[in-house]
């Protein structure tokens, strides 16, 4: 069968993620247009890509209206809340072709303690861990996993926003942690998430995202995210300050054995449970001494890493994204370029650097006008936008923690990476924040954190 592109594309969301979805779709031959919903003015700057303004992205009923309205191919959800809001089912209940997981199959992400049962079936290896509703019972086992020298990792386990993890030096560090995510307040205690408790893994960390239809997976570049909010990965969690490909530890080509251990058997047993995944499988892994370890598993396209792997990809991107909605993957991986199961790239490599707003991850502030934007993408840098307005007079402003990822391209990684450094000095707004070590040398060993 051969590969058909959508001619319109409608993509849920507004952030850095999907600018970067609407910038690669809406340049592939064969697209007549994209639309974002609700967008932003920055996307819809991209030629042939318009915005729906004021669309509510957890609507179900809207986003339906929505597609119907526009005749749209293709839906391609880019949050992941719009995927526990039950967006994808409600839009495959209409008819629509649609990359994104049911709310059942994006459990993976939304519940951690879900994550753990799921691979625990499997068979795919994770930390491990214990999901408690009981204080003392989390306490407990925080101190049993700290007296083995490693750490404990304590988790929210909702959808979090990247700010739902701690990482624990201590048992004391750890019962902070559990204090504070039992002192949140609920209408009952019956409505209280479980809290999981997770050893600390060491090693590199590598974000393997793979486009799946259900049944096959095939991988997207590998890349490297970096979590922590300053340089030498310190500070607060975030949802992401930057990411970088290709890896000096995990080659394009190399990823195929990962998918057998990982991506196969978790969409296997999906599947088994009657929730079949169609959509981006992100497995965030750990390599550690021992081997690849899952950290965890998100169900849509990782951010930053996205606006960093789609400038390399080698392949026009629509028409995989259909033919996985259509449970039709593997026809699709059909051609002397789409040999296996590794997606080709372009030579080189990308380096995205984010900026952030004065106050992130706790408390961005907004308003905050932003200048040099021009001159970073004259410079030749790719800036995508996550979390900014626009005036009426053209004024561009901060509207959200993560504001912009700006994305170098270069012949090899230190090309890349000079190439994002040098525009993002370009770009300022008072207490902008960014890290300054994206992509330079080893990513410090370091646990996962969810996102």
């Amino acid at each position: 069968m051969t590969s058909i592109a959508p001619t319109r594309t409608m993509i849920v969301g507004g952030g850095g993620r999907e600018h970067a979805l609407a910038w690669k779709l809406a340049s592939e031959p064969g697209g007549n247009e994209v639309i974002v919903a609700p967008g932003s003015d920055a996307i819809a700057g991209e030629p042939r890509v318009r915005r729906l303004a004021g669309l509510d992205p957890l609507d179900p009923d809207a986003v339906v209206s929505a597609a119907r309205r526009e005749a749209v191919e293709l839906v391609v959800i880019g949050p992941e809340a719009p995927l526990a809001a039950g967006v994808a089912d409600a839009l495959r209940a209409a008819g629509f072709a649609v990359f994104g997981p049911s709310a059942a199959a994006a459990r993976i992400e939304s519940s951690k303690a879900f994550c753990h049962e799921i691979a625990d079936a499997a068979g795919v290896r994770m930390a491990q861990a214990g999901s408690f509703q009981d204080r003392a019972a989390a306490l407990a086992f925080a101190a049993e996993l700290a007296t083995r020298d490693g750490g404990v990792v304590v988790k929210a386990d909702g959808l979090a926003a990247g700010k739902g993890v701690t990482v624990c030096d201590s048992i004391d560090e750890a019962e902070r942690a559990i204090d504070a995510l039992f002192a949140e307040p609920l209408a009952a205690a019956d409505d209280r998430p479980p809290v999981v408790i997770e050893e600390r893994l060491t090693g590199r960390e590598v974000s393997l995202i793979a486009l799946c239809d259900g049944r096959d997976a095939v991988a997207l570049p590998p890349a490297r995210d970096y979590k922590r909010l300053g340089d030498g990965d310190t500070g607060p969690n975030t949802g992401g300050m930057g990411a970088y490909s290709p890896l000096d530890d995990l080659a394009d080509d190399q990823t195929e054995p990962l998918l057998d251990t990982f991506h196969r058997p978790i969409l296997a047993e999906l599947d088994r449970r009657g929730a079949p995944f169609r959509g981006a499988l992100y497995a965030g892994l750990m390599l550690t001494a021992a081997g690849p370890v899952l950290l965890e598993c998100n169900a849509r396209f990782g951010d930053p890493e996205t606006q960093a792997i789609l400038p390399r990809l080698g392949v026009a991107l629509g028409p995989l994204l259909l033919a996985a909605a259509r449970g039709e993957l593997r026809s699709a991986m059909t051609g002397p370029t789409r040999a296996g199961s590794c997606l080709p790239t372009l030579p080189g490599a990308a380096v995205a650097i984010v900026l952030a707003a004065d106050g992130y991850p706790d408390r961005p502030r907004a308003g905050d006008p932003i200048v040099g934007l021009d001159r970073a993408r004259a410079a030749g840098a790719l800036v995508f936008h996550a979390g900014t307005a626009r005036d009426p007079d053209g004024t561009t402003r901060t509207a959200g923690g993560r504001v912009l990822a700006v994305v170098g391209r270069g012949l090899d990684l230190a090309a890349a990476r000079s190439a994002a450094t040098a525009a993002a000095d370009l770009i300022s707004a008072p207490g902008l924040q960014r890290r300054h070590d994206i992509a330079l040398g080893p990513v410090p060993a370091a646990v996962g954190a969810s996102r």
